[in-house]
């Protein structure tokens, strides 16, 4: 199955991750996360850099992300953490995936 960027229009896939990446709030990726499409990316990784692989169906790479938990789906006991939080995240919206990590 191969993923998108969401929106359909002209632009680059660079211009497309940079169009739905942003700083949000945990409010915003609560939805998400209880839709089970959250993802943590380490920090060694650039978002773009994983949505890009992940829109591109690049496979090897993805799987090699989740195995080696650079990349990882957001459970519970994360969520926990955020949820009376101010905890601000760097977001990239890779539909039907989000992929995010605590700002510093």
């Amino acid at each position: 199955m191969r993923y998108g960027i969401l929106g359909e229009d002209q632009s680059s896939p660079e211009e497309k991750l940079a169009k739905y990446s942003g700083q949000v709030g945990w409010e915003y990726l609560k939805e998400h996360f209880q839709n089970g499409v959250l993802f943590f990316v380490d920090p060694a990784w650039k978002l773009e850099e994983v949505g890009a692989a992940i829109s591109s169906d690049c496979k090897e790479k993805v799987e090699s992300w989740l195995k080696s938990a650079d990349l990882v789906k957001i459970e519970a006991l994360h969520a926990g953490q955020w949820e009376d939080s101010d905890q601000q995240f760097d977001a990239l919206v890779v539909s039907p995936f989000v992929l995010c990590r605590p700002v510093s």
